[in-house]
């Protein structure tokens, strides 16, 4: 496995477990316990977590959010796995909602050279994609511009979601659980969600497989408004098992 895809496969642990041991990371990744105490010295140092006797623990809270470039460059291929498969689900003619992130922002490279479709996007990435789609009508909502995310906040973006009332919406989420249903990092890209769902006549989840069991710090909404997940292959059974019991469909890819 390749260095920054185990710094990955560690946080994540750590976010969800709230610690973890040395001797289980190393028995899990199949690595020595050197390697491990190697690699979380490592990210002790970039901040990513805090060593402890014997293993490590969270550097942050549940309102941090990993900055758009380095969540880009992880998980990559299940991203655009799950882009394509979210495509594959819009037909020529609908209204769709585009969500903010890096996994939406895949869903919008593999809607290029469509026919008839339009779009609602408070992100500039995926305006970007897609300003020269001539077969496209592309809206972008105003708001506040969030540096970094390119994403647009405040009253001005929720309220352009209450003008429109749209087929599909393509939601990206900071994390999923089974209670506290979709929870997302930041309180202004709550709001946007909360609306955006609102005027949404089917909601589809897209994410990596990481952000389920996790709790973010803003509520959005209940598993009740979703229509449909699509993730990758690594996703746990038992948590698929109850999402479809909610009567939810899951699609992993």
């Amino acid at each position: 496995m390749h260095p920054g895809r185990r710094h990955q496969s560690i946080l994540d642990l750590v976010e969800k477990d709230g610690f973890v041991k040395v001797v289980d990371l190393a028995r899990h990744l199949n690595v020595t316990e050197i390697t491990i105490r190697r690699n979380l010295d490592t990210m002790e140092r970039m901040g990513l977590i805090r060593r402890v006797r014997g293993g490590a623990v969270p550097a942050r809270g549940r309102s941090y959010e990993p900055p758009f470039f380095t969540r880009s460059q992880s998980f990559s291929g299940e991203k655009e796995r799950i882009g394509q498969a979210a495509a594959d689900l819009i037909n020529d003619g609908d209204s769709i909602a585009l969500d903010v992130g890096t996994t939406t922002l895949a869903v919008a490279r593999n809607l290029m050279h469509r026919h008839n479709l339009t779009i609602i996007t408070p992100s500039f990435h995926i305006a970007g994609v897609l300003v020269k789609q001539h077969n496209i009508r592309l809206i972008l909502t105003g708001g506040i511009l969030r540096p970094g995310e390119l994403s647009m906040t405040g009253s001005l973006a929720e309220q352009c979601f209450k003008e429109f009332y749209v087929d599909k919406l393509i939601l990206g989420i900071g994390g999923l659980d089974l209670d506290a249903g979709l929870t997302e990092f930041n309180l202004e890209d709550a709001l946007v969600k909360k609306a955006m769902i609102r005027s949404s006549k089917e909601v589809i989840v897209v994410t990596d497989a990481t952000k389920f069991g996790r709790i973010a710090f803003a509520a959005v909404a209940g598993l009740d408004v979703v229509s449909r997940i699509i993730t990758d292959t690594t996703l746990d059974p038992n948590i698929r098992s109850g999402l479809e019991a909610s009567g939810i469909a899951v699609t992993t890819v």
